[in-house]
């Protein structure tokens, strides 16, 4: 991980993975980003991506630029968006904090839903970055969005255009279907009410928007996201069932086809992205790979008993990351 970095240290109040996954998203920060610059990225005909870009003075194209991919349910305005772009700002690249299709109050910029397997998306602004001359690009992922960066990685192989210097993830859903199960236990309730909750409501705002494309009702009761995706997701994307959608979209099915740099943070004790599948998909075989996998964490969580740029560990490691790559 090279000659600056810390070993993950937990905060002394939060030695457990639901007091990470929790303290990180809810815990008020203070960043020193200015407003930024709203882009719109097409990424198919009808559809637009909202991106909320940092650039370094004179914008110049020599400088590594980061694309940050937020997870389920957030947005460009995530915590852990907002610090790894305030990091890099203080590093001296550029950053995108990229909104998923929807997400970040931009459901009128797409017909569509959104889903876990849209990797084409982060292609197109790879391909649209690399048309503007952008020579060091990175993408980096949480956990939803560490899944498609990857996905898209993979997918590209060995024809992943030279400016793509290397990929980021933290703890990344790369097995939709064990996430979706991990979500079912009693002690994950509240993540699951979180997340239904809030995918609920964006799809009735999308059945407001574009009323002959999505029903308002006629389906039962949506409990858990299997059943969201299951009754919503699958069918809307042509899948038989969200089993169906889980397999063709996890990205543990072309990680071992990355041939850019890829950094894949995880923590033993993550609540709903368990470890063991990761050891399943066999992410430390590939040599691309730097595979670090901390006891502590929980999801995405990694606040450090270390103050300054270090309290958020894994922030931190990916800047540092781009650092290095970018050489």
């Amino acid at each position: 991980m090279g000659r600056k970095s810390r070993n993950f240290e937990p905060h002394r109040w939060l030695k457990s993975g639901h007091a990470q996954t929790i303290a990180a998203a809810f815990a008020p920060r203070a960043f020193a980003l200015s407003a930024g610059e709203e882009r719109l990225f097409r990424v198919e005909t009808e559809t637009q991506l909202k991106a909320i870009c940092h650039w370094q003075e004179g914008k110049r194209r020599e400088l590594p630029v980061i694309v940050i991919v937020h997870g389920l349910e957030g947005s460009s305005d995530s915590n852990y968006v907002r610090g790894i772009a305030d990091k890099a700002l203080a590093k001296g690249f550029h950053s995108l904090r990229m909104n998923q299709r929807n997400c970040g109050g931009t459901e009128r910029l797409t017909p569509t839903l959104y889903n876990s397997g849209l990797s084409g998306d982060y292609h197109a602004v790879l391909m649209e970055l690399v048309r503007e001359g952008f020579e060091r690009i990175f993408f980096a992922g949480y956990s939803m969005g560490g899944n498609l960066v990857t996905k898209m990685a993979g997918e590209l192989g060995e024809g992943a255009p030279k400016q793509l210097r290397g990929v980021a993830v933290v703890c990344p859903a790369l097995d939709l279907s064990a996430c979706a199960d991990a979500l079912e236990k009693s002690e994950n309730r509240l993540y699951q009410w979180h997340f239904v909750r809030g995918l609920m409501a964006r799809y009735r705002r999308k059945a407001e928007l574009f009323p002959n494309k999505y029903a308002r009702n006629g389906f039962e009761p949506i409990r858990t996201v299997r059943e969201f995706d299951d009754r919503i997701t699958a069918p809307y994307f042509g899948y038989k069932d969200a089993e169906e959608y889980y397999r063709s979209a996890g990205a543990k099915n072309v990680i071992a086809k990355v041939r850019v740099p890829l950094l894949l943070l995880t923590a033993q004790d993550d609540p709903f992205v368990p470890y063991e599948t990761l050891l399943r998909a066999r992410v430390n075989e590939n040599p691309y790979v730097r595979f670090v996998a901390t006891a502590y964490g929980g999801h995405c969580g990694f606040v450090s008993r270390w103050s300054g740029a270090e309290r958020f560990w894994a922030e931190e490691r990916i800047v540092e990351f781009v650092e290095e790559e970018a050489r």
